[in-house]
Parts: C-alpha cells; structure tokens; sequence
C-alpha cells in the first residue's frame, strides 16, 4: 500500500464526513466546515463551532472572529498559510448556540482524524471547549497563555490555551488577553530543554502553502 500524504489523508477524511449522514446539525447547516490551511503546518488552531460566515462558505474563521485571528497571527509574523485551524463541531449549531457533548462526542473522530493526519507539535485551543479535550478540569481565565506539554495518542505535542476570538471581541481586557497570549508563537515555546521555534516552523511550511476547503 502507497502512504497517504498529510493532504490526501485530510482529503479522504472530509469526504468521510460528508458522507457522514449520523452527524448531527447537518440538516440545518449549509455546507461542512471541515478546517483549511497548510495540512504540512506544525500549529494546529481547534476552535468551537461554525458561524454564519463559515457556513456560507465553508471554511473556518473568516466572520469578524475570523479576521482577528488572521490580523493576530500577522502581528507575530504568520498567516492563515502558516497554520491548520478546524473547529470542534463541523456543522453549524442553531443560532451560534454552545454545541451539546453529544454533538462533541460526534464529531470527535474527525477532530482526532485531523490531528492524527497533520502530526502538529503545537496545537492552539480557541476557546474552552477545544481546551477542555486537551485540559480537562481547567479554568481558561487561569491557564491561557501557558504552554503544556501532553502525551497524545503515544506522541507528545505542546498545547497553548488560548481565549476565542469570539470572546476577544466582546470583551477587551479578552482581547488585550488574546493578543499578549500570541507573542508565545513569536518568541517559540520553551518547555525544559524542549523548544519549538516558529521561524523555523515558517520556514518549513511557507513552500508547501495549499488550502483544504
């Protein structure tokens, strides 16, 4: 059997899900908001839910949310094409209500599929429903902007906490929060004798940009 590349894994996976007719919210949604960005990034963005933007055009984080991620990212040095952002739940719920655990629960395959596909060192949570897969039990007033090393699967990665975009705009104490939170992706991530440096993650990744939709 040939090896699937990062971008043929991603490819499969999202024709999996929308071929997915069990999960749920799908009736009232317009399209699958599967995740976009480079499948060879070495960040990982897992965010909530989609909103009314994202589910008219089906990618991620381009509402009003999504153009303070992408101004954020830009301020450190980085772009949309330096990085992989999804969501939690690839439907969008009713009225940008929290989605359900059973409507988590559902999704979670495809959420692992990802991350499995793409191998990131550093995966981002947006929000706390994304912390609490990787952080369970935590506050994310207390622990946004502190990098934690975790065991994955049986591989280990770095996961930053970090508030929703969605919540930086409603609040600007959040906000102030949000963008101090991304100097970590400026400065590399420190953990022991562990560093990640993102210059040399840009590097990588800026000639293998390609977007998934």
């Amino acid at each position: 059997m040939i090896d699937m590349t990062k971008r043929e894994k991603l490819i499969e996976l999202r024709k999996k899900a929308l071929a997915d007719k069990k999960l749920p919210l799908r009736g009232g949604a317009t399209n699958l908001v599967f995740g976009n960005g480079n499948p060879e990034a070495e960040i990982l963005f897992i965010g909530e839910a989609p909103g009314h933007w994202e589910d008219q055009k089906g990618i991620p984080f381009v509402g009003n949310a999504g153009l303070l991620l992408d101004q954020t990212l830009l301020s450190v040095g980085m772009n949309r094409e330096d990085v992989f952002v999804t969501n939690m739940v690839m439907y969008r719920p009713p009225e940008n209500r929290d989605p359900t655990p059973k409507e988590l629960k559902a999704f979670e395959p495809y959420v692992n599929g990802i991350v499995g596909a793409i191998e990131p060192k550093i995966i981002v949570t947006l929000g706390r429903f994304s912390m609490a897969k990787f952080l369970p039990g935590v506050f994310i007033s207390s622990v946004h902007g502190k990098p934690r090393e975790i065991s994955w699967k049986g591989k280990n990665l770095i996961v930053v906490p970090m508030y929703h975009p969605a919540a930086a705009l409603r609040n600007g104490e959040v906000k102030l929060k949000f963008k101090r939170d991304f100097e970590i992706l400026r400065e590399g991530i420190k953990m022991d004798d562990k560093s990640v440096k993102i210059e040399e993650v840009k590097e990588e990744v800026r000639t293998k940009q390609m977007e998934l939709i």
